[in-house]
C-alpha cells in the first residue's frame, strides 16, 4: 500500500519505520489493528450546470473559510433546509445490485434515483473542489500544494497530477476558459520538465524520470532529505500528464506544446530502473538509502503503476510484472461485512486508479476467474464500509447507514483520552480502513471516502455526503467543499464541539472532483480511453472486453501504431 497514506504524513522513511513499529489496539473493537492562483478565472455557469432560465450568481468566493470554532447552522451551506435527523440503523447493508454488462450510464441516465436536490449538491461540491486546485497552485511554478490553506510549504506531485486533470474538468464545466486552462497546464508542464534529474541529495526534482514525493513549491526541488523519490506519486502525476496529452487536441501552438511536453515527461520515466529482480516495482528510492525495501504487491492503488509501465514505449515493463502484482490477490479475496471482494482496508486504494481508468466491463485473467471486474470490486468495498458503520462495533459517535467513510486522512491527534466513559486511542494522519487485511478506526470520518466513491455507488455515496453536510454544516463544508476529515467522537477538553479539520489535502480533493465528473459525464474516463498508453497497458496486462473490444491478448507483441507510435522519443535533457 502507499507509504505516505499509511504512515505519518510526508515523513518518508522515518515515518515508515514509525508506523511499522506501531501496534494499535483500537478501543471498542477488542482486536489489534495495524497495517503494514494567480490568474483570475471566469466563473461562468454553463448550460450543463445551470438551468437556462435562472442563471446562478457565483457566491462561493464570498463564503467564509472553515473554522473549527464555527457553530453548526440549522440549514445547509447552499441554503437547503437541513434534514431533521439522520437514520442510524444496525441492520446489514443490502447487497449492491450488480451493474449491467455495459456498466452504468452517464449524465442524465446516471442521475436516475438521485433527487434534484442531491444533483445540485454534487454540482456545488464539484465546483468548490475545482476551486481548491485553481486557487491553491503556486502563481509562478503552477505546482499544487500537498495541503491548503496551511503553513506547510511543500508541493505534492500527486496533487499536481490531480490538478492537471482538474483544469480539463474546469474547461468542460465552464469554470475557466480553455485559454486559461491551457496557460495553467503549460506552466505546470514546463516547470516539471526543466527540473534537474540527478542523484544529488538536494539539487534535483527527480531522477530517472521519477519525481520526489514532495517538492519546494517555489523551486521545484526536493523538499527535504526525508522525502523519497516516489514511484506511486510519479504515477499519479503521470496520470494527469496523460490526461492533458489527450484532452488538449486542438491544432494550436499552445496545445501542440502541451502534447509535446507531456510526451517528453512520460517517455523519460525509466520504469525498469525501479523494477526489482522479482518483477515487482519498488515503492521508491533516495540518494541516502537507495531503493526502499517496500514494494508494490497486492491490490491497491499500485495497479496504476503497472498499467503505465506496461503501456510505455520506453523502458516498458513486461506482462510478468502484472502477474507478480496479482500474486497475493487470493489472500485478500474474501468476505467482509456482507460483501465478497478483493480487500484493501482504506477506500483510497479502491479509488485512485479508477479515477482515471474505467474498469467497467473489462477483465484480466484474475477477474475472469472470479466473475467480476475491478469496478464492481470497488463498488462492493464501498458497501462493506457502509455496513461496517451500520454495525459500528467500536460504538463511535454518529456512525450509521448515512454517516460512514474510512480512508487515509488527517485526524485529531495521537493521544489516548476518555470520551463517553471509555478510554479511546485517537490518531493524527493515518490510513484508517476496514477489511480482511486490517481494521483501523478511531471515529474519524473522511468525506473523500464517500466523495471518491460517487461513481461506484451513487445511491449510497451521495446520501452520505448529503447527510454529513446537513448534520455538521459549515463545520465541515466551506469554500472548497468538505474539509479533509472530522471526528464526532473527539472533543477538546471542556468543549462541546467535535474535532473538525481546517484544511484540505490535494490527494483527497482529487478523487472527489474526478469521480463526481465521471459519474456526471464520464469525462476523465473517456479522455483516458483515447490515450494509447492506457489502452496498451491494459491489453498487455491481459484485459479484454468492454470498451477495449474483443481484441485477443497476444502477450504484448502487437506493434504499437497510430498515436502511440508518434509519441516522441525520450530525450536526455538533464536526466542523469
Amino acid at each position: 500500500m502507499k507509504l505516505d497514506r499509511c504512515f505519518p504524513r510526508g515523513r518518508g522513511r522515518s515515518g515508515a519505520r514509525t508506523f511499522l513499529n506501531m501496534v494499535l489496539t483500537v478501543s471498542g473493537l477488542g482486536a489489534a489493528a495495524f497495517g503494514a492562483g494567480n490568474a483570475s478565472p471566469v466563473w461562468a455557469a454553463t448550460a450543463q450546470d445551470t438551468p437556462a432560465a435562472s442563471p446562478v450568481v457565483p457566491a462561493v468566493a464570498a463564503l467564509p473559510a472553515v473554522s473549527a470554532a464555527t457553530t453548526v447552522p440549522a440549514a445547509s451551506a447552499v441554503g437547503q433546509p437541513a434534514e431533521q435527523s439522520v437514520a442510524h440503523t444496525a441492520t446489514q447493508a443490502a447487497e449492491p445490485h450488480p451493474l449491467p454488462p455495459g456498466g452504468m450510464g452517464h449524465d442524465r441516465e446516471s442521475h436516475r434515483g438521485i433527487s434534484a436536490t442531491d444533483v445540485t449538491l454534487m454540482k456545488d461540491l464539484e465546483y468548490r473542489t475545482f476551486r481548491w486546485f485553481w486557487d491553491a497552485a503556486d502563481p509562478v511554478t503552477g505546482l499544487v500544494p500537498d495541503r491548503y490553506p496551511s503553513d506547510q510549504t511543500q508541493s505534492s506531485v500527486a496533487s499536481v497530477g490531480f490538478g492537471l486533470t482538474a483544469y480539463g474538468i474546469g474547461v468542460t464545466r465552464g469554470y475557466v476558459t480553455r485559454p486559461q486552462a491551457v496557460e495553467r497546464t503549460l506552466r505546470v508542464l514546463r516547470t516539471m520538465l526543466r527540473l534537474p534529474q540527478n542523484a544529488t541529495p538536494m539539487q534535483a526534482g527527480g531522477y530517472h524520470g521519477f519525481f520526489y514525493h514532495f517538492l519546494d513549491h517555489r523551486t521545484g526541488l526536493r523538499f527535504n532529505t526525508d522525502t523519497e523519490l516516489s514511484s506511486i506519486d510519479t504515477a499519479l502525476l503521470m496520470q494527469g500528464v496523460l490526461f492533458a496529452r489527450s484532452f488538449y487536441t486542438q491544432d494550436t501552438v499552445s496545445e501542440r506544446e502541451i502534447r509535446d511536453l507531456a510526451d517528453t515527461l512520460f517517455n523519460r520515466v525509466d520504469w525498469r530502473w525501479m523494477l526489482r529482480p522479482d518483477n515487482r516495482l519498488s515503492m521508491g528510492w533516495s540518494p541516502e538509502h537507495g531503493f526502499l525495501s517496500n514494494y508494490w504487491e497486492g491490490y491497491s492503488e499500485g495497479m496504476m503503476l503497472y498499467v503505465l509501465g506496461l503501456g510505455a514505449s520506453h523502458s516498458a515493463l513486461e506482462p510478468v510484472s502484472w502477474q507478480a502484482w496479482l500474486a497475493t490477490n487470493d489472500k485478500r479475496w474474501g468476505e467482509s461485512y456482507g460483501q465478497t471482494f478483493l480487500n484493501f482496508a482504506p477506500l483510497f486504494g479502491h479509488q485512485y486508479t479508477h479515477a482515471w481508468i474505467d474498469f467497467r466491463g473489462i477483465r484480466d485473467e484474475w477477474n475472469r476467474e472470479k466473475g467480476l471486474d475491478y469496478f464492481e470490486n470497488s463498488r462492493r468495498a464501498v458497501y462493506a464500509q457502509r455496513s461496517y458503520a451500520q454495525h459500528n462495533p467500536g460504538r463511535w459517535q454518529d456512525y450509521g447507514s448515512d454517516i460512514w467513510g474510512l480512508t487515509a486522512s488527517d485526524g485529531p491527534a495521537d493521544t489516548v483520552r476518555h470520551e463517553g466513559g471509555q478510554e479511546r486511542h485517537f490518531m493524527a494522519y493515518s490510513a484508517r480502513g476496514v477489511g480482511r487485511d486490517y481494521t483501523l478506526d478511531d471515529g474519524t470520518l473522511a468525506p473523500t471516502a464517500a466523495g471518491g466513491s460517487v461513481a461506484f455507488a451513487p445511491e449510497i455515496a451521495i446520501r452520505a455526503l448529503r447527510a454529513m453536510k446537513d448534520k455538521y454544516g459549515m463545520r465541515i463544508y466551506g469554500q472548497y467543499g468538505f474539509v479533509d476529515a472530522f471526528n464526532p467522537s473527539y472533543h477538546d477538553d471542556g468543549q462541546k464541539n467535535f474535532w473538525a479539520d481546517n484544511t484540505y489535502l490535494g490527494i483527497d480533493q482529487g478523487p472527489i472532483l474526478l469521480m463526481i465528473e465521471n459519474w456526471r459525464s464520464g469525462l476523465v474516463w473517456n479522455t483516458m480511453k483515447r490515450n494509447p498508453v492506457i489502452r496498451q497497458g491494459l491489453l498487455r496486462a491481459g484485459f479484454t472486453g468492454g470498451w477495449l473490444g474483443n481484441a485477443a491478448h497476444d502477450g504484448g507483441k502487437t506493434p504499437v501504431t497510430g498515436q502511440h507510435a508518434r509519441l516522441s522519443a525520450p530525450t536526455a535533457g538533464n536526466h542523469a
